[in-house]
């Protein structure tokens, strides 16, 4: 039985001549037919949208399939939303930014690539220390290409019955097939670790052997985003399956100035004293000095003042490094 949702998806996706979100949602009734055991139905849908995909003109555009939330058993494994992130808020490298920006032009001529047998780079390993951009990263990709933004969720994927975790991560990859996105594996080190490492068992190496099938097979549109602190713990045979591997590193000192000014920009950034911040700064991530700018901006507003003055943002600075290395500390207990 269809739902409200998915019939005013349907109605609003043939005004507006959306074909993929169309059959996005004729697959998804398929799906819901085959679940309540009406085989043929849901069969002549699947061959309908079959058809259609071969008689349909390709588009120009993007294919983007806007949904709302996942449903069934996606809905406990994923998590859906639509950034609003761009490229250009993100304090990068200048390399890095290059890079990225090659990633988002391939796949908006995605279509004039593959008409020539050629593939636009669509599976992105992100390493590198916590609090450097890489999540933000996974956001604006999403927020670019108008796509949206799927995050695999580690604490329901990941179980202790032997294969179960194999199942779900298969039902991941088709959800790539039907609904084109960004899929994010955060924490990607909690599924790929090495299958030589010394605490390896059985169902570990499993869900390892899983994962690089399955992305070795995947034909789908959608881009594929793995994210690690740890990419010395993977397996070794993951690298290789990825098109491009993007290292993140802690804001050099440039980074930092621009960084402040950028968020402090409406509470009189351009009055502080540099020397002092950057001091104050030195060794902090990207997400650490956003945090204390917005931590001193809070304390201002609080005061009743306009502008942030050089000692509200050191102070807050330090209670940032200080913090941190209380969370460092306990880690290593």
């Amino acid at each position: 039985m269809a739902s409200a949702e998915q019939i005013k998806s349907l109605v609003t996706s043939f005004a507006s001549r959306d074909d993929e979100r169309f059959r996005t949602v004729a697959m998804e009734l398929a799906a819901a037919a085959a679940r309540d055991g009406d085989a043929a139905l849901a069969k002549s849908i699947q061959d309908m949208v079959d058809r259609s995909r071969r008689t349909t003109l390709p588009s120009i555009a993007p294919r983007a399939v806007p949904i709302t939330r996942p449903d069934g058993e996606l809905a406990a494994l994923l998590t859906a939303s639509f950034p609003r992130v761009h490229l250009s808020e993100m304090v990068l490298p200048t390399e890095l930014h290059q890079r990225l920006e090659r990633v988002l032009q391939e796949n908006r001529q995605a279509e004039s690539l593959r008409s020539h047998g050629l593939e636009p780079r669509r599976r992105l390993l992100l390493v590198g220390p916590p609090g450097c951009g890489k999540t933000m990263t996974a956001q604006a990709l999403a927020g670019e290409t108008g796509l949206p933004l799927l995050v695999i969720q580690f604490h329901t994927l990941i179980t202790r019955y032997m294969g179960e975790t194999a199942a779900k991560l298969f039902t991941v990859f088709e959800a790539m097939k039907r609904t084109r996105g960004v899929y994010l594996f955060d924490e990607f080190d909690a599924l790929g670790t090495s299958r030589s490492s010394t605490n390896d068992v059985g169902e570990a190496r499993r869900i390892v052997n899983s994962f690089l099938q399955l992305i070795e097979r995947d034909d789908s549109e959608s881009i594929i985003v793995a994210a690690t602190n740890h990419c010395e713990t993977l397996d070794h045979a993951l690298f290789r399956r990825f098109d491009d591997i993007l290292t993140f590193t802690r804001p050099t000192t440039p980074m930092v100035r621009q960084l402040i000014a950028n968020r402090l920009a409406m509470f009189g950034a351009a009055k502080l004293e540099w020397k002092r911040v950057l001091a104050a700064s030195k060794g902090l991530s990207h997400a650490e000095v956003v945090r204390g700018c917005e931590d001193a901006a809070k304390d201002v507003v609080m005061a009743g003042r306009k502008t942030v003055g050089t000692a509200d943002l050191t102070e807050a600075l330090r209670r940032r490094r200080s913090g941190t290395r209380s969370r460092r500390s306990a880690a290593k207990r």
